[in-house]
């Protein structure tokens, strides 16, 4: 069989990006800042990134023998990997639902976008955001809002106990402080 019918893969082209899944009714929460920065991403990828790699392949392509070319055949694999990126990104913001938690400043019940603050069992306190699936940032104390911290703390009020399921079994929490961004004033 000739080389040009054949298709050499490294196992990570999938056309079909698996999203993170979404609870049922398919909403996809998220904060304007998050929706931004998706967005940024996605526009930064089109206008400036993609172009660059196209002019990279174009360039290499014109060096000969593109079966050993390293320029060319690693420019079509980032290529690839841009295009995943933005069919995953334009997929996403296309289902996003902005939820400004802006708008429950003040409010002490738990929703979408609250900094929540609570204790366990053994008194120690915790802080999470609630945050969206696209956003959310572990290591900045942010969590899902389908994660099952989140779920258990959406509608609470400050001073309501709640059990948490665990692994280990359920666990006592009981919500301390709620809080939201102010309102940008126009």
């Amino acid at each position: 069989m000739s080389k040009a019918f054949t298709r050499e893969t490294d196992g990570d082209d999938d056309d079909d990006v698996a999203l993170p899944p979404l609870p049922a009714g398919g909403r996809n929460y998220i904060t304007p800042q998050g929706w931004a920065r998706l967005r940024g991403e996605l526009l930064s990828l089109i206008d400036e990134e993609r172009p660059k790699v196209v002019e990279a392949v174009h360039w290499a392509a014109k060096n000969g023998d593109r079966s050993e070319n390293g320029d060319y055949l690693y420019g079509k694999k980032r290529l690839r990997e841009i295009d995943r990126r933005i069919r995953f990104l334009t997929k996403r913001l296309d289902i996003a639902e902005v939820a400004d938690p802006s708008v429950h400043h003040g409010s002490d019940q738990v929703f979408f976008g609250a900094t929540v603050t609570y204790a366990d069992e053994e008194g120690a306190e915790r802080t999470i955001t609630i945050k969206g699936i696209d956003e959310a940032e572990s290591g900045r104390g942010e969590v899902s809002w389908i994660s099952p911290i989140a779920r258990t703390l959406l509608r609470a009020r400050v001073g309501d106990v709640l059990q948490l399921p665990t692994p280990a079994g359920a666990r006592e929490i009981e919500v301390l402080r709620v809080a939201y961004p102010a309102p940008e004033a126009h």
